[in-house]
């Protein structure tokens, strides 16, 4: 197809041998382009064990205090998996409303004893950066 009018896009196909085809467009195009920072980097900086007391039950909670560079997160999740990080026990996500530095503390529960791999991972519209970590819970205490 032809056109004088240079705005008009005109498109062919043309079928191929190897069974697909190819679409050629022609005319002018227009597109806008965001650069993003992103968050570029994840840190787990400190992890520290929750004293409980008998009434508060036997789990074990542990604080992860976590940094970031680039942008600022939206959300946090933590998967916890077995200490070769392949089978995953138990995901949590959650909304972060994070305003001016990305400084975050995030506490999770471990049900019984043992070494667990922690992927934390912080996210936003545009990004995702991931931390990993291999600790041992031992009843209330973690190191």
């Amino acid at each position: 197809t032809t056109s004088s009018d240079p705005s008009v896009i005109v498109e062919s196909v043309e079928d191929n041998p190897d069974g697909g085809c190819h679409i050629y467009r022609n005319g002018y195009y227009r597109s806008g382009i965001s650069v993003v920072e992103g968050i570029l980097e994840v840190n787990i900086v400190q992890m520290t064990s929750i004293k409980m007391t008998e009434s508060q039950g036997e789990n074990s909670l542990i604080d992860f205090v976590v940094t970031c560079q680039g942008s600022l997160p939206t959300d946090v999740c933590t998967v916890v998996s077995d200490p070769t990080c392949q089978v995953s026990k138990s995901v949590v996500c959650d909304p972060v409303d994070i305003s001016d530095e990305c400084l975050l503390t995030i506490r999770r529960s471990f049900e019984e004893p043992g070494t667990y791999c922690i992927n934390i991972t912080l996210g936003d519209d545009s990004s995702q950066a991931l931390a990993s970590a291999l600790i041992s819970v031992n009843g209330g205490e973690s190191t």
